[in-house]
């Protein structure tokens, strides 16, 4: 009797569990559904076809390692990548600088925080192609406001996106007007610093620049980290504003790596290339991506573990 009982309730359960799990794919089959069709798939998809030559109105034809072995001889991969690198040891450390005292200048407690954060938050949500068109007209070198502020403080006028040395560094100039989004991060990491050690390193004599150099910077090493991951992540992706705002020139200045592989795959229809391309730059990104995670361990600190 006693065993019977056992094996009711063991049914029961087993039954109840079934079904907690069929309505769990259930709730998970949406989801499911969409990423095999327009994530994994796409993605399989660009893996096959990296290995073969495909101009879309031509059946796919395999090629095997020839695409990639195409980019080695390619000058135009090389300039492409050599840029999107500029761009981002360059641009990177900026954008993170510029969004970090944004959030030390509001974590102050001045008066009209509230209005301040907003109005530095409020370019980061500004669309992509307003924001290049913007940044079009401040670099005219004509009538821009770039020029007209060099020329009040009596500087010649420069030809910014249409000077092949100064076009990078206007992009790394572009990007620190979305800093905002960072920013708010970097503000609630602050935040999120207990008080009483500003206020014990104070007391003990240590000056404003001691007291953010040692404790300040240690605890909000993991919100820098999490920014410089997608900061980086961000930065090899870089496409609307070359688009819109230069095209690739002057001279391939901005040809960054993305717009390579959209010229490549829209313009030319090599598709089979841009595949490849993708690939490349998802292994880059990737590669990257690890080595951050590898010298994290050296600049990182996380609360309840000791330095490394």
């Amino acid at each position: 009797m006693l065993l019977q009982r056992r094996n009711g309730v063991r049914n029961r359960r087993g039954g109840l569990l079934w079904r907690e799990a069929v309505d769990g794919w259930l709730c998970l089959l949406p989801w499911l559904f969409g990423f095999v069709v327009f994530t994994a798939g796409p993605m399989l998809a660009s893996a096959l076809l990296s290995f073969t030559e495909w101009e879309i109105l031509t059946p796919p034809k395999w090629v095997g390692l020839a695409n990639f072995a195409d980019m080695l001889s390619e000058p135009l991969f090389r300039l492409a990548l050599w840029n999107t690198l500029y761009y981002t040891v360059l641009g990177v450390p900026v954008y993170l600088g510029a969004a970090l005292g944004m959030a030390l200048l509001l974590n102050t407690g001045l008066r009209g925080t509230a209005v301040y954060r907003t109005i530095y938050f409020l370019p980061s949500l500004t669309p992509a192609v307003a924001n290049a068109l913007l940044w079009v007209w401040i670099f005219n070198p004509d009538f821009g406001l770039a020029n007209l502020l060099l020329n009040s403080l009596g500087l010649p006028s420069q030809k910014w996106l249409f000077d092949p040395q100064l076009a990078k560094l206007c992009f790394v100039l572009m990007g620190v007007w979305g800093a905002g989004q960072q920013m708010v991060i970097f503000l609630a990491g602050l935040q999120g610093i207990p008080q009483e050690l500003q206020e014990a390193a104070s007391i003990d004599g240590a000056n404003g620049w001691r007291r953010f150099w040692s404790i300040t910077l240690p605890l909000l090493s993991p919100t820098i980290f999490f920014n410089l991951i997608v900061g980086v992540i961000g930065s090899f992706q870089v496409f609307t504003t070359a688009y819109i705002a230069t095209g690739g020139g002057p001279q391939n200045a901005t040809l960054f790596y993305v717009l390579y592989l959209y010229r490549n795959a829209f313009d030319y229809f090599k598709m089979g290339y841009a595949s490849a391309l993708a690939w490349v730059l998802f292994l880059i990104v990737l590669l990257v991506t690890l080595v951050q995670f590898r010298l994290a361990k050296r600049f990182v600190y996380y609360e309840g573990e000791e330095a490394r």
